[in-house]
């Protein structure tokens, strides 16, 4: 055997700790990035404390909101779609509509909202401001004179959203999935910045909860609980992280590229005037808000876009590891598709901090984050193992790999029990927090391979959005 000369090894050995170098700082930048939002939530949320009990909030909003479109698009979501309605039927909230727009569902959708709200057929006038697949019939319900029910060609979600702005005549529009169970007060707490700041708020964004577990009737969450399976668990640690540290953030720093398709509000006609939800990616919702800022900054008009952590949407998350890969695949997918659609706003001096943080955060995260994170699990244990690096480098991986990823989430934990305190139970507390760790060996690092499938199938060009399947709330 032979073995390679002095000068060789010599730039081997420099290359890898070359290599090790880049992979570790950019785990490093990630991380930093991470821990700012962190610090900044803490901030925003100890300089805005949660609003005011409802009672409050309705003496103090109600006289002054303005009204609402709530729009609801289902695909084949025949499990949960009536206690989803029925719970946007019941909102605190002065004059809205509920507009669901049923997209072309293969399975009893259309069928059982029209047996549990007795739906009849109805003219109602409209005119196609932004484009959708044609639509079949329009229902509305002699015991509910603000709901609407919308029976259309398939075109998928983004699609089905352009019918429900179509037929919306309110002035601002609400997008909630059909799986969703939105807290009585939602509307009413999400609504406050248009009504603090009428000419310059133009998006407002709301929290997202995971639903597995907790009790639910009529389509209301009852009692908040946690799920018995581990995969949502772990999704209900990673919302935390989402909506509490990293929207709080962004919105703060005024350069947020994302109000979850969950549950947003929106000023229509801005909404119009961007052309509406695009068709050409999955990542509808994300595309939206970067086209509303596109716009607005080329206009040259003072706007802000924002996000408030106390307004709940509760949603069903995948409980099996097809349903989420598949989830998560098309979220990177999506991600990758918006960017490139984007990526003149990248540093771009015309769109300020919204091309520099914004953009530049989803060129980190999202564009080069999966496949270097996962470059560097395979190599820098490697290279270590072959004596190419030295100890210090494996350990400066393994802190930034797994330390700081329980430090973020544990921190997202602490932070939402001391300002907003939605976790009840101590023991619940004690359970999530027992996961917070958890997920850091072997679930983020599963995510990651994900990621990575969601980026080869944006590379080969595929399409659609896979399949969702619902089990459905548990019933109190």
């Amino acid at each position: 055997m032979t073995y390679p000369s002095i000068p060789v090894y010599a730039y081997i050995e420099s290359t890898a700790v070359v290599v090790s170098t880049i992979i570790i700082a950019f785990g490093l930048l990630q991380n930093l990035i991470y821990t700012t939002h962190l610090a900044v939530a803490y901030w925003a949320l100890r300089r805005k404390p949660p609003l005011s009990k409802l009672r409050q909030l309705w003496v103090r909003y109600s006289e002054v909101t303005m009204p609402i479109s709530i729009l609801v698009p289902a695909y084949n979501e025949e499990a949960t779609v009536v206690d989803g309605v029925r719970a946007l039927l019941a909102l605190h909230y002065p004059v809205f509509d509920v507009i669901v727009v049923n997209d072309g569902s293969k399975d009893g959708t259309l069928s059982v909202l029209i047996e549990a709200f007795e739906l009849r057929r109805i003219q109602r006038a409209y005119e196609e401001e932004v484009k959708h697949a044609p639509i079949r019939c329009i229902y509305g319900s002699p015991n509910h004179a603000n709901l609407i029910v919308i029976d259309k060609e398939n075109g998928g979600k983004s699609d089905a959203l352009n019918a429900g702005i179509n037929l919306s005549r309110r002035p601002l529009i609400c997008s909630i999935d059909a799986d969703s169970i939105v807290e009585s007060d939602a509307l009413l707490r999400a609504v406050h910045p248009f009504i603090d700041d009428p000419v310059r708020v133009v998006a407002v964004g709301g929290t997202v909860r995971v639903v597995n577990g907790c009790k639910v009737r009529r389509g209301r969450v009852l009692e908040p609980g946690l799920p018995t399976a581990i995969l949502p668990l772990f999704q209900i640690v990673e919302y935390l992280r989402a909506f509490l540290i990293a929207r709080i953030a962004w919105s703060e720093l005024r350069a947020l590229t994302l109000i979850s398709g969950a549950f947003g509000i929106f000023r229509r006609q801005v909404t119009i005037a961007v052309g509406g939800y695009s068709h050409d990616t999955v990542g509808e919702d994300l595309e939206l808000i970067i086209k509303i800022h596109r716009y607005m900054l080329d206009q040259r008009t003072d706007y802000l876009i924002c996000f408030i952590p106390e307004p709940v949407c509760w949603t069903e998350v995948p409980s099996s590891l097809a349903v989420l890969g598949t989830q998560r695949m098309r979220w990177q997918r999506g991600a990758l598709e918006v960017f490139v659609k984007h990526k003149q706003m990248l540093f771009d001096r015309r769109y300020g901090r919204v091309g520099a943080l914004g953009l530049g955060n989803m060129l980190v995260v999202d564009v080069l984050g999966p496949p270097i994170e996962l470059i560097g699990y395979m190599l820098i244990p490697a290279l270590w193992g072959l004596g190419l690096i030295s100890w210090p480098f494996l350990l400066a991986f393994l802190a930034l790999a797994f330390i700081f990823g329980i430090f973020i989430s544990v921190g997202a934990l602490i932070l939402e029990e001391i300002e907003l305190r939605h976790v009840p139970r101590p023991i619940d507390l004690l359970i999530l927090t027992g996961v917070a760790v958890l997920e850091n060996f072997g679930y983020r690092q599963l995510n990651n391979i994900w990621r990575i499938a969601g980026c080869w199938q944006f590379l080969r060009g595929v399409e659609g959005w896979g399949t969702m399947t619902r089990t459905g709330f548990r019933r109190a």
